[in-house]
């Protein structure tokens, strides 16, 4: 970085922004969350088998899969902040439908509705908090993600105190949630142009070498993102036996009531969100890939254990996986922008796509398995996964850490936002 700079050219990092962006990202996947939170609600109600609830996920996933990587590429072109409150709109009617479904296939239609707008959120609001960053960009997803994270921790708990007294019904009194967001979104978008005409002052004020984007070859990012969609699948797997099946899994087990085991649920979804932030700021400092060993193969002992513990013990041991498993994605996406830094709409929606379409794959399986082998073997199988983790030898070893970090203005994009 040129140090003549002065100080209105200096990379800045808008905190306002990313926790708006953060609440945002709260309010969608609380939404979001709602899903498995009524499970075991609509699984009495409607007579399901666990396949067919692995079903519900799988359609809500891959709703939410198939469009992000498209809608990214296109924003990659043609920035469109305001398309988040397109996608919130798609969610709202969906929530309020599945509040009033009266059939399975209904369920179906409702779900796939909320996917679609997640699918729309995604891209366009990582390019935001990249944007936002000023540089610091595991902070910056950490923000965003922890949004996130926390959101989906909610959903559960607000199933235990509000759907399960009140009935399906009362998921039509979360659409106010949806209507928040618009707002939330409202802003964000119109702060892009404050944070379009810094970026574009930074570049003015860069010499051509120091704007100069790191590129890679087509066969490192190629192989990169193959290792990285496999390190994915693993800690999805098996963060999704915990989203669709702790509840059954508690129940069974140890005889819980639903409201204790949608408390529970609610606990391994806060050690998430907590686990996602110290992840993103840790890789600001140590790096994206020491972050990946640790939280992929970390797990491993824990996950072991946690087939044999009883109920206290495997509350301890749910936190800790937690904490270990959460802090990857942050990381793992902003190693997968630093292999094509270009490209930060289509990455960040390939990757919220995969994260979806991953999970809901794993889902329909883990559904089938639990149906046939019983729901606690499901959970001795999935102890295991995390040794996919040794995967993470193969990652190329691009430049990371606080020195490679390039500032907002040389992310490589070909187009700033209006």
């Amino acid at each position: 970085m040129n140090q003549s700079l002065s100080s209105a050219t200096q990379p800045r990092t808008y905190l306002a922004v990313l926790v708006v962006l953060a609440l945002t990202h709260l309010l969608n996947d609380l939404i979001q969350s709602l899903i498995p939170a009524v499970y075991p609600i609509i699984k009495d109600a409607y007579a399901l088998d666990f396949v067919q609830i692995g079903i519900i996920t799988f359609t809500f996933q891959i709703a939410g899969s198939l469009l992000q990587p498209v809608i990214g590429y296109v924003t990659d072109r043609r920035p469109m902040p305001y398309s988040t409150i397109v996608g919130m709109t798609f969610t709202l009617v969906g929530l309020a439908s599945l509040g009033f479904a009266s059939s399975y296939e209904f369920i179906l239609v409702s779900v796939a509705l909320i996917g679609i707008g997640s699918a729309i959120f995604h891209p366009e609001a990582t390019r935001m908090a990249r944007h936002a960053s000023g540089g610091r960009q595991g902070l910056a997803q950490g923000i965003f993600q922890v949004g996130g994270q926390a959101g989906g921790a909610l959903g559960p708990l607000l199933a235990a105190f509000i759907i399960v007294p009140h009935g399906q019904t009362s998921l039509a009194w979360f659409t106010l949630a949806a209507l928040l967001a618009m707002v939330l979104m409202t802003w964000t978008a119109g702060q892009q142009a404050v944070i379009a005409r810094h970026i574009a002052a930074l570049k003015a004020s860069l010499s051509e070498s120091a704007a100069k984007t790191r590129r890679h070859s087509k066969a490192t990012v190629l192989f990169g993102l193959t290792i990285l969609t496999l390190l994915m699948f693993s800690k999805i797997a098996y963060t999704e036996s915990f989203r669709s099946f702790y509840t059954f899994y508690l129940i069974e087990r140890f005889g819980v009531s639903i409201p204790t085991s949608q408390i529970m649920l609610f606990v391994f979804l806060v050690a998430q969100a907590v686990g996602v932030l110290i992840g993103g700021i840790a890789g600001d400092r140590i790096g994206r890939y020491r972050i990946i060993w640790i939280s992929v193969l970390g797990p491993l002992p824990f996950t072991l254990l946690l087939p044999y513990a009883d109920f206290f013990w495997t509350g301890v041991l749910t936190v800790t996986i937690s904490l270990i498993i959460a802090s990857a994605f942050a990381s793992i996406l902003i190693y997968a922008i630093e292999l094509m830094p270009e490209r930060i709409g289509l990455i960040g929606g390939l990757f919220y796509g995969l994260n979806f379409g991953l999970a809901g794959i794993a889902a329909a399986i883990l559904g089938g398995l639990a149906d046939s082998i019983g729901i606690e073997n499901v959970y001795w199988l999935c102890a295991f996964l995390p040794l996919a983790g040794l995967l993470t030898w193969f990652l190329p070893r691009i430049e990371d850490g606080p020195a490679a970090r390039p500032p907002p203005a040389t992310d490589g994009e070909r187009h700033e936002v209006p």
